[in-house]
């Protein structure tokens, strides 16, 4: 009987061993959306979700060493950066390796479940330490880039889980152009069927975090969960959105049958590739 206890326990020290090292094995997707651009017209966004800074394995020098060789238009952060005041700073020394990147189109941040942890003076303090390092934080809120003939509407839906969202009010002022929304929950498009969008990017659900043999925790967090709709690039009514599995933890920091993910999403003209998504 105690071999066996011996053998169970060894084998649960390494399982949560190996568990922890995947939190440093960062996989890099490369996603390419066709959309009405012009066929030589392409926007590049580089798209971080979950970063979760309490348990985050990766440093600001390895996210740039992974990144910095893409070319990178756009730098989207959709969501749950931290919870902890105290990690405000230390989040800001990811946003200055960001800025390194020289994204012309700027860095865009919206808010999640886990930012909203914060004391509301504290996270009004996060927006405005974000924004005091070039950052455009949208709550509800959205911008408008003229890229020549192409408009860009930067659309930020503020985070649906703790029921923050406001679809009208995120939309205010959008008129023609090429609509990006950026918001933490997905769960938000099942109430977009008559909204327009062209491209929406989240995160939220790790992609299971522990995600065997099943994620079934992720029951509780919203109709997709429950679909089995937790990652990657999906389609409702032909509108594509893609769900990050994020590049960091919560609870305990491990992964299992998922990875930290970085992602670059290319937007192209339609005459373009069709869609593909790689490693």
């Amino acid at each position: 009987m105690l071999i066996i206890t011996f053998i169970l326990l060894l084998g649960l020290f390494f399982g949560i061993r190996r568990a922890y090292r995947n939190t440093f094995d960062v996989q890099v997707q490369k996603v390419e959306i066709p959309l009405d651009l012009p066929q030589n017209k392409e926007i590049n966004i580089l798209h971080l979700s979950d970063m979760h800074l309490e348990n985050l394995s990766i440093t600001p020098q390895t996210l740039y060493e992974k990144v910095k060789d893409l070319n990178i238009d756009l730098i989207a952060l959709t969501g749950d950066q931290l919870e902890r005041q105290k990690n405000i700073q230390p989040f800001m020394e990811y946003i200055k390796v960001l800025k390194q990147l020289n994204a012309p189109l700027g860095i865009y941040v919206v808010f999640g479940n886990h930012d909203y942890l914060l004391h509301k003076h504290h996270l009004e303090l996060f927006r405005k330490t974000l924004e005091s390092h070039g950052c455009i934080v949208l709550q509800n809120e959205n911008r408008v880039l003229q890229l020549g003939d192409t408009v860009l509407n930067i659309i930020g839906i503020d985070d649906f889980s703790t029921r923050r969202s406001n679809i009208a009010k995120s939309y205010e002022g959008v008129k023609t152009g090429i609509n990006l929304v950026l918001t933490h929950d997905p769960n938000v498009v099942l109430h977009m069927d008559d909204v327009p969008y062209d491209y929406l990017l989240s995160g939220h659900f790790h992609g299971g975090q522990i995600h065997w043999p099943k994620p079934y925790h992720l029951v509780k967090m919203g109709k997709l969960a429950r679909m089995k709709i937790i990652k990657g690039l999906h389609y409702r009514n032909g509108k594509p959105y893609y769900i990050s599995e994020g590049l960091g933890q919560t609870g305990v920091n491990i992964r299992t049958g998922c990875r930290p993910e970085i992602t670059l999403h290319t937007l192209k003209g339609k005459e373009s590739e069709k869609i593909t998504r790689a490693s």
